[in-house]
């Protein structure tokens, strides 16, 4: 049941109904974990929010926040919304280049950055963004204002204008313009009203997977990320305590272990990571039959069927080990997790399963306020991203492109028309995204209209699929196909540094640099092999012929990847041109 039209309700709604409960969690100063109350991160929003109206925020203003996941950024953020203006949320990890499209595109007047380091991004460019009125900072920066300071004018300030603003708000007026991540070009500001959010909420809670005092979700995704937000979001409508990574990738698992969370959303390289960390050097005849046991088994009791005794005590001996050391690696309390962003291996799902972890695949975009399918225990087919969930339509067009109709899309892309006309066609909004449903409204997502490559031969391509195939190997970090206008599709591969060392390292090599291993003639033939076995699942026009070895990985820095770790085709094509055309030399073109 929806409580109220817009955003801007959900915290007061949140501290009223809540209170004590813990809001948030995350690693203070001390490196021990702390509380914010629902009534706590209230109190602080609303001084924020008369501080920010004092600075001369008018409803519909902009503001951008540069800034990692942490509690100041959600206390910003509830303040800029109860304020009436619009959150602009900047991936930390965004070049000055990229914040100033952001800043200049969206017209913002404030800009909340995190440290010095935040700042110094933004005063470069400052010059370029006329409307830009104010730098704030979360950390103390000399001669910037900081949260402290914006906070202590609120005190003085009129709380009855925060609340009259707050309650002016509509389900029509904007809640915030999320920057696509641009993998084809500048990045799109993607419109979100109130209204629209809160129909992507209510698909959340409606799920059932936040269920309120006893739950604590797991957050280690940027707050600039669509699917963390709206997961941040909606555990505030449930009452559900969100925990925080404190961004220290190596001590990930460990603070899972600690916050013992009961829903995990993630990536697939978080899952994959643990499968493989979980499976080393077991037998591989012997994994596979304490997955096809643990898999009869939790089939049967998501039923509500009974295990047979002779099962069951299969199940003991063989998976029952294995769970354990999952269930641990979690924190001993994960009821469910989830997983969206990219295509994971439906072994992986199924290892998973057969533990007692549900990973369920769910799929949305950021126009459409993230999740428009999910997948449940009850329902789900591995491989697929699940069914609609209520009140979303999904079509295939002729060509094989996902539409969708949903109350929670977007109204538009900021200040582009043009652009706006083209995704949205007669209330159906064109994904981009190649699928297929299945007889019972399952939907698989098999690749990216952009994507597609068409041979000189004229055959059209699905890159995504035998790509991430390959990847499942852990040596490899990404795998790039290349064959637009050529004989035949090649690729592209880099190493993942850590299991290229170990893989160094089993072998008696020594402490080699990655550019040297990636042309250790036996590193060729692993990677050859891996190749290889997923050639065979695909027609022999669709084999990749030849493939090269990176001497390093793509980076966000570099500009081959976005901010949420996406490969930017375009980019590698043009960038690693000589390389490609180096696997066609002996061949005609």
């Amino acid at each position: 049941m929806t409580l109220s039209g817009t955003v801007a309700d959900l915290l007061p709604q949140a501290a009223n109904r809540y209170g004590d409960r813990a809001a948030i969690l995350y690693r203070s100063h001390t490196g021990r974990w702390a509380a914010i109350s629902f009534k706590e991160l209230l109190r602080t929003a609303e001084e924020l929010a008369a501080g920010l109206v004092a600075l001369g925020l008018s409803a519909g203003d902009r503001v951008a926040i540069l800034c990692r996941t942490r509690p100041e950024w959600t206390a910003v953020d509830r303040a800029v919304t109860m304020a009436g203006g619009a959150v602009v949320p900047v991936y930390p990890t965004n070049s000055p280049e990229e914040c100033e499209w952001v800043l200049g595109d969206s017209g913002a007047v404030i800009a909340f950055c995190e440290d010095a380091d935040q700042v110094a991004k933004v005063a470069s460019i400052r010059d370029r963004l006329p409307r830009l009125r104010v730098v704030a900072t979360i950390d103390p920066v000399a001669g910037y204002p900081d949260l402290g300071a914006v906070r202590a004018a609120g005190h003085d300030g009129d709380l009855r204008e925060v609340i009259r603003r707050r309650s002016a708000l509509t389900p029509l007026d904007i809640y915030t313009v999320v920057y696509t991540s641009g993998t084809t070009g500048p990045p799109k500001g993607t419109v979100l009203t109130h209204g629209a959010y809160r129909a992507g909420i209510e698909s959340v809670a409606d799920r059932d997977v936040l269920r309120g005092a006893d739950d604590t979700a797991f957050l280690f995704l940027p707050l600039a990320h669509s699917f963390a937000l709206l997961i941040q979001n909606a555990a505030c409508r449930c009452g559900t305590t969100v925990a925080y990574a404190s961004g220290d990738t190596q001590a990930l698992m460990s603070e899972i272990a600690e916050c013992r969370p009961t829903f995990l959303p993630s990536v697939p390289r978080l899952f994959e990571k643990v499968h493989r960390q979980i499976i080393a050097g077991i037998d591989a005849d012997d994994l596979a039959q304490a997955v096809n046991v643990g898999v009869r088994a939790h089939n049967l009791l998501t039923r509500g069927e009974a295990v047979p005794n002779d099962l069951y005590e299969e199940y003991l001996r063989r998976t029952g080990p294995l769970a354990a050391r999952v269930r641990s690696a979690f924190g001993g309390r994960l009821r469910q997790a989830s997983s969206g962003g990219a295509p994971i291996d439906p072994d992986v799902l199924r290892f998973f399963w057969s533990c007692g972890i549900p990973v369920m695949e769910g799929y949305g975009l950021t126009e459409t306020a993230t999740a428009v399918t999910a997948s449940t225990p009850e329902h789900h087919r591995f491989g697929s991203v699940g069914r609609a969930v209520p009140d979303v339509r999904l079509v295939i067009a002729d060509d094989g492109e996902v539409l969708i109709s949903a109350p929670s899309l977007m109204s538009g892309y900021w200040r582009n028309p043009v652009a706006t006309a083209t995704a949205i066609v007669d209330g159906w909004l064109h994904t981009g995204d190649i699928g297929r449903l299945d007889e019972d409204g399952y939907l698989f997502i098999t690749g990216r209209k952009k994507d597609i490559i068409i041979t000189s031969g004229g055959k059209n391509l699905t890159p995504a699929n035998l790509e991430n195939d390959v990847r499942t190997c852990p040596l490899v970090s990404h795998a790039v196909m290349h064959g637009d206008g050529r004989p035949y599709p090649v690729m592209l591969v880099t190493l993942d540094a850590a299991e290229a060392g170990r893989w160094a390292a089993r072998r008696g090599l020594g402490n080699l640099p990655l550019a040297t291993l990636a042309g250790r003639p036996e590193l060729v033939a692993t990677i050859q092999a891996v190749l290889d076995a997923a050639n065979r699942r695909y027609a022999r026009v669709e084999q990749v012929k030849k493939f090269i070895i990176l001497d390093h990985d793509l980076t966000v820095a570099g500009g081959e990847l976005t901010a949420t770790q996406k490969v930017r085709r375009r980019v590698v094509n043009e960038r690693y041109a000589d390389l490609f055309d180096r696997l066609y030399a002996d061949d005609p073109v």
